[in-house]
């Protein structure tokens, strides 16, 4: 177990509005919210970057774009937990269940929707963010050996990426 946690938060990939008489919860993703969560996976790997720990949001949306993202990482799909908590919730409800958490687990992508992720990461940045657009992720790194710790305080380095973001 190190001495860093890291947190990555991502908002689903660009899903269908227009479907007629289907819930909000069963929309799923446009193609290009699937080809911009596999860039964004890609770029995630290219930094070296591997979950330990997925949770998702219950939504067709949310879990799409993790399974995109397990398959770039080469993880099993089985691996998603679901939590019927993440589906359109505060930043509050967002890091009851993250700070839960187990403590070997060092790092942690988590899939959902706004306004809630966008709250979340500005909730432990210092240069806030307007919105995480579709497909977009914060990484934040805490140093600390706890999730129930992690805090504003305790953010060692972070960024912000998305798929219209040149480098």
């Amino acid at each position: 177990m190190g001495n860093y946690k890291d947190l990555f938060i991502v908002r689903h990939g660009k899903a269908i509005s227009d479907y007629l008489r289907i819930s909000d919860i069963d929309r799923p993703l446009k193609e290009k919210g699937i080809v911009n969560s596999a860039n964004m996976a890609n770029r995630l790997l290219s930094k070296d970057i591997m979950p330990e720990k997925i949770i998702s949001s219950p939504a067709v949306r949310a879990f799409h774009s993790a399974s995109v993202f397990c398959r770039a990482f080469d993880i099993s799909v089985e691996k998603i937990q679901i939590e019927d908590k993440f589906y359109l919730s505060g930043p509050s409800t967002l890091l009851d269940v993250i700070v839960k958490t187990e403590n070997s687990v060092g790092s942690l992508m988590i899939f959902g929707h706004n306004p809630g992720f966008t709250d979340l990461a500005n909730y432990f940045l210092n240069n806030s963010i307007d919105n995480m657009p579709t497909s977009g992720v914060v990484s934040i790194r805490f140093n600390t050996k706890s999730w129930s710790e992690i805090s504003k305080e305790k953010v060692e380095s972070s960024f912000f990426d998305y798929p219209k973001n040149s480098f």
